[in-house]
C-alpha cells in the first residue's frame, strides 16, 4: 500500500485512539478507552507499513499529514474551522513532508 493512502489513514487511525482518550480525560465514560487503544494499535500497525529506508524518515513525513488531518479533525468533527494560520501552517508542514518523501536519495 502507497504512503499516500497509509499516512492519511494512520492519522485518521491516531486521531481518533487519541480523542477517545482525550475523550475518557474529561469525563467520558472509561469504554471510550477500548476503541482508543483498538485505534492506537491500528495506527502503529499503519505507520509500520510505510515503506522506508529508516523509521526516522517516516516518522518525520508522516508529521506533517497528521498536522493537516488534526485540523481536518477539528473542522469536521468538533465544529472548529481552521483559520488561515492554520491552513498556512498546515500547508507548509505538508510541503516539508513532501521534501522528505519525495527527496532523491542515494542507495
Amino acid at each position: 500500500m502507497p504512503a499516500a493512502l497509509l499516512y492519511p489513514l494512520a492519522a485518521l487511525a491516531e486521531i481518533v485512539g487519541c480523542f477517545a482518550v482525550w475523550a475518557w480525560w474529561r469525563g467520558a465514560s472509561p469504554l471510550w478507552l477500548v476503541p482508543g487503544m483498538i485505534s492506537l494499535a491500528l495506527f502503529a500497525g499503519l505507520l509500520a507499513l510505510v515503506e522506508a529506508g529508516f523509521a526516522g524518515r517516516a516518522f518525520a513525513a508522516y508529521g506533517g499529514v497528521y498536522i493537516a488531518a488534526s485540523l481536518t479533525w477539528m473542522w469536521a468533527v468538533e465544529g472548529q474551522r481552521p483559520d488561515l494560520w492554520d491552513a498556512a501552517g498546515a500547508g507548509l508542514c505538508i510541503l516539508g513532508a513532501a521534501v522528505i518523501i519525495l527527496a532523491p536519495r542515494a542507495g
